[in-house]
């Protein structure tokens, strides 16, 4: 069963960017490994467009999931993943953590028509 171990806690550097001050630790039964986040990754969350109606639906719901999936399109991250499985782990967290289907499958479904602008651009040590 896929889980988070231990919880987020971050440092917020700015609106838009936190750091990761305590391993995000996820065990994920689709890649049957354990992904850890490490101390000083830096993160923007989940990149929801400021549009009224659709931040409203989906801004500010997907913490965890958002730094995994941050985590894992870095190009040194490990595992290294493919877009489409990194993708599929943001979606397995989301729904371990509770997200209901239509906000899950949306958010699921911006990362895979977006992502390609931000998968393997930066490392996991690079400050944003």
């Amino acid at each position: 069963m896929p889980k988070f171990l231990t919880n987020l806690l971050i440092n917020q550097l700015t609106d838009s960017i936190f750091e990761i001050v305590a391993p995000l630790i996820y065990e994920s039964k689709l890649l049957e490994c354990t992904i850890a986040v490490p101390v000083g990754f830096q993160s923007d969350g989940a990149s929801v467009p400021r549009v009224p109606i659709v931040y409203m639906l989906f801004g500010d719901r997907a913490h965890h999931e958002s730094v995994i999936h941050d985590y894992l399109y870095r190009s040194d991250s490990f595992p290294s993943l493919s877009r489409s499985q990194a993708d599929n782990v943001f979606l397995e967290a989301m729904k371990c953590r509770g997200k209901g289907f239509f906000v899950r499958y949306a958010m699921w479904t911006g990362v895979r028509a977006g992502g390609w602008t931000a998968y393997h651009k930066r490392n996991v040590g690079d400050r944003l």
